[in-house]
């Protein structure tokens, strides 16, 4: 019973010499990506470069314990170090010991936020984000932080979480441009682009393997650090005005909780909750892609608790919010992880390289991290969102307009939330109008369809409606006037016909708007009937006096519908029993 909630005792008893090869080498790999992602993607949440390794040591550990995924490599991301920036900013001066503090609050509140939702089995909530705002939201938030790290880039001081703020800053202090972070930047900025975009079919023509290739490919952001401190040793970066990252303390931080007062934990529950859907989210969409490549299962309330694990390990490690970052996790997947124990592996690379190597840090340009950070987002502004969204579906378009459009103007938490209200409104809007069709039967079968689409034979005394919804509180009374619309365009009606395949539950208020249309039907001298409905449905309606007033009768199939009341006189009211579905 515990190993359901704690996978690492299955994996555990069938660990392997193959499966630790593997892994070690997975996690060497993933390490030396690491590093520099989790320098850089601290100073982009406000935080000190340190606090990047931080969170890059407990969550690894807590995820292995709990996560459900081989491949999923957890740890600092460019969204959520956004997120965290514009959460703790508001209530603290970054570089202050209560910033740091704040920032390690939200990740336990996160965590704990995530482990409940897993052991309640609300992964469900995610849902109500839908792609096309995902995609806007991810497109606007990687603009945004592109922006950010132009501060960098320039040598000039930038601020703001939102687009008009950023701009208006830049454009500010554009004639403090420093040349030698400028070039820094610069030339940073071009090689890893180079390494992105070029680099591995460049090797791939000089004959190097693929293998090797990719290797190269893969370490090449930790060289360009490494150049980088060279760089800024040989030529004294530093005395030019080079903005470094300075000192960065040696070791490992004690496990401690931060003074939390209620009033903190009120500022930054809803900023919190935020984050564990928009990390939730993007993890699980990460493990459940590379779980379908190994042929294994994702349990998305397990990664919820694994998530939220990771969370709390990485608060009480002084990180700050974490999830699966896809980048590192194709990257881990690729290179073989074969169990979560890959993620303890980097978890202990880490907390080496946090031990020896952070003096070095020291000469490491903040320029070089900025166009880190500069390369890795741009990859996830994709603007074919809108083009796809705008031939397929309108209203999904709107969706993903509002979001970038919001998030760009007024910043992340305001864009995903009116993303997620857009999206909420968009489905009622759909679903309160749901697409009705009067239905005939096609000539020489048993199948109906659309008189507005095919040829096919109907009878003057009865109208057959098929509603292709759902019928709840949103779309109830909607259907009682298509009906009346149709019987009273139609003086002939003595049987109107409600064809349900589609109709999948029918709540209290649909089933009074059904009471309604039955008496009303009753008043005009017609009869009602329904067809098609679904088992689950039938139960449901068992329970309630529906069937003690319905005029017509409940037909397993339309087919059998149109045989029997063509049979009868079409102003008699049939007193045959009502049928059952299933």
């Amino acid at each position: 019973m515990i190993a359901k909630y704690v996978p690492i005792l299955n994996w555990g008893r069938r660990y392997s010499r193959d499966r630790f090869g593997r892994d070690l080498t997975a996690a060497v790999i993933v390490t030396i990506m690491l590093i520099p992602q989790s320098l850089a993607y601290a100073l982009l949440a406000g935080l000190p470069p340190e606090v990047g390794l931080y969170a890059s040591i407990l969550p690894l550990l807590g995820y292995a314990i709990f996560g459900s995924s081989t491949s999923l490599a957890v740890g600092p991301v460019a969204v959520v170090s956004l997120m965290t920036a514009a959460a703790v900013g508001r209530i603290a001066a970054e570089g202050t010991a209560d910033y740091a503090s704040a920032a390690i609050v939200l990740a336990l509140l996160s965590g704990g936020i995530l482990a409940l939702m897993g052991l309640f089995r609300l992964g469900f909530v995610a849902n109500f984000l839908s792609h096309p705002v995902i995609a806007g939201f991810i497109t606007a938030s990687g603009l945004i932080i592109a922006t950010s790290q132009l501060g960098g880039l320039l040598g000039i001081q930038t601020h703001g979480h939102a687009m008009p703020e950023l701009v208006a800053s830049i454009v500010e202090h554009l004639g403090q441009i420093n040349l030698y972070t400028l070039a820094v930047g610069m030339a940073s900025l071009a090689v890893l682009a180079w390494v992105r975009l070029d680099m591995k079919k460049r090797l791939s023509s000089w004959g190097v393997p693929s293998g090797i290739a990719t290797f190269l490919v893969r370490a090449a952001p930790a060289v360009v650090v490494l150049a980088a401190i060279a760089a800024s040793a040989v030529f004294d970066l530093g005395g030019k005005g080079v903005a470094l990252v300075g000192q960065v303390p040696q070791g490992i931080p004690l496990l401690s909780i931060p003074n939390v007062s209620l009033d903190l934990i009120t500022v930054l529950i809803g900023p919190a909750f935020i984050i564990s859907i928009v990390g939730f989210v993007e993890s699980i969409s990460v493990a459940q892609t590379l779980a379908a490549k190994k042929r294994e299962r994702i349990d998305p309330d397990q990664e919820l608790v694994g998530l939220g694990a990771a969370n709390i390990f990485s608060g009480l490690g002084s990180g700050y919010p974490v999830t699966g970052g896809f980048a590192r996790s194709v990257v881990n997947h690729d290179a073989g992880a074969a169990t979560p124990a890959a993620g303890i592996f980097t978890a202990i690379g880490i907390a080496v390289a946090t031990l020896l190597l952070t003096p070095f840090l020291a000469l490491l340009p903040k320029a070089t991290l900025a166009a880190t950070i500069v390369v890795a987002v741009l990859a996830l502004v994709d603007f074919s969102i809108l083009k796809k969204t705008f031939t397929y579906s309108k209203a999904d378009f709107t969706a993903v307009a509002t979001t970038l459009f919001v998030t760009l103007i007024f910043g992340v938490e305001m864009g995903i939330s009116l993303g997620v209200a857009a999206s909420i409104l968009i489905f009622l809007y759909r679903t309160s109008k749901p697409h009705t069709a009067v239905v005939g039967r096609v000539p020489g079968t048993e199948h109906f369809r659309n008189v507005l689409r095919h040829d096919v034979e109907t009878r003057p005394e009865i109208i057959s409606l098929r509603v292709d919804e759902s019928l709840y509180f949103a779309n109830a009374r909607f259907l009682e006037d298509v009906i009346l619309e149709k019987v009273t365009a139609n003086p002939d009606t003595r049987h109107v016909i409600l064809v349900c395949p589609a109709v999948n539950t029918i709540d209290m208020s649909a089933l009074e708007s059904l009471e309604a249309i039955n008496e009303r039907l009753k008043d005009m001298g017609i009869v009602f009937h329904l067809t098609e409905v679904k088992g689950p449905v039938m139960d449901r309606l068992k329970r309630s006096d529906f069937f003690a007033h319905l005029t017509g009768q409940v037909f397993l199939s339309q087919h059998e519908a149109i045989d029997t009341l063509s049979k009868m006189r079409s102003d008699s009211r049939p007193d045959t029993p009502i049928s059952t579905s299933s």
